[in-house]
């Protein structure tokens, strides 16, 4: 029970000082915790989801960041690190992307993403696949035109 009353204190410090977590992650609540393991769960509202109304992959994100800082406040420590694969700022700074579509198929769609500071450092890279099979039947596709245009 212990580690269960930590990990939500760690969670409330997170709701009161984060930017993100309390407006996309408010109504998570953490179910269970000993050392090492934690569980939560989130009823998924429309701030979740995608323009499909399925779970947005930004809400899946911010629920593994978050869910990786619990597991290591279940270890009793109540300032849980920064991530080291996604970083990328602090307020007032800049951070521009460059997102490519490494490989598009009838299937599936391969993108790859770069985060960089204005200096030109890399801060945060990403990757993420894309299943595309139903898209390629929106009446609104304008792929034959897009493939005309060189690069």
């Amino acid at each position: 029970m212990a580690s269960l009353k930590f990990v939500r204190s760690v969670w409330e410090s997170f709701r009161a000082t984060s930017g993100l977590e309390p407006r996309l992650l408010n109504n998570l609540r953490v179910t269970a915790a000993r050392p090492g393991l934690v569980n939560f769960e989130l009823d998924i509202q429309k701030e979740h989801t995608n323009r499909l109304n399925i779970l947005h992959g930004g809400t899946i994100a911010s629920m593994v960041d978050l869910g990786g800082s619990l597991a290591v406040a279940s270890r009793g420590l109540f300032s849980t690190g920064v991530s080291t694969d996604l970083n990328g700022g602090k307020v007032g700074d800049r951070i521009l992307a460059e997102v490519k579509c490494d490989k598009f198929g009838k299937t599936l769609a391969f993108t790859s993403i770069e985060f960089t500071n204005p200096n030109g450092h890399v801060v945060a890279r990403g990757s993420h696949t894309k299943y595309v099979t139903l898209a390629w039947k929106d009446p609104q596709n304008i792929v034959e035109e897009m493939n005309k245009i060189k690069d």
